[in-house]
């Protein structure tokens, strides 16, 4: 039996329910709980590893308050880029809605000028040791 991988669609509508859910302040278990179904099913319909019926996306955007065609937004892109080059794939990570929601509260853009050196830094120095350590160094 072959084994099937998720389209992009069904990666791009649960990376979209995944922001959703974050944004509603919602955990994964509240959110099956509030559908029927378990924590475990809306993780692989986040990861698009399980298709979503029809009926479920009705009610995934009722409980996320949003029209069903916002878990569609960026589809017609998703067919043609690799999910992991979308903006939607670095929003669903762990913390970054987090992260970008509390840059858009800083209102001083020599802070956020800041915020956001210090953080390419950060990125800089974990690249560079992650080199080290595969180099033997």
């Amino acid at each position: 039996m072959a084994t099937r991988s998720p389209l992009p669609v069904d990666v791009l509508v649960g990376q979209n329910i995944r922001i959703g859910r974050l944004q509603m302040g919602l955990s994964q278990t509240e959110l099956g709980a509030r559908i029927g179904v378990t924590f475990q099913q809306i993780q692989k319909y986040e990861k698009g590893a399980n298709r979503i019926g029809a009926s479920r996306i009705q009610q995934i955007a009722d409980v996320l308050r949003v029209p069903v065609p916002a878990l569609f937004d960026g589809a017609s892109s998703a067919a043609h880029d690799p999910p992991e080059q979308s903006p939607r794939y670095l929003l669903a990570k762990p913390y970054a809605l987090r992260l970008l929601q509390a840059f858009d509260q800083i209102k001083d853009e020599a802070t956020r000028m800041a915020v956001l050196q210090l953080i390419e830094s950060i990125c800089r120095t974990a690249t560079r040791s992650r080199s080290r350590r595969r180099n033997g160094g």
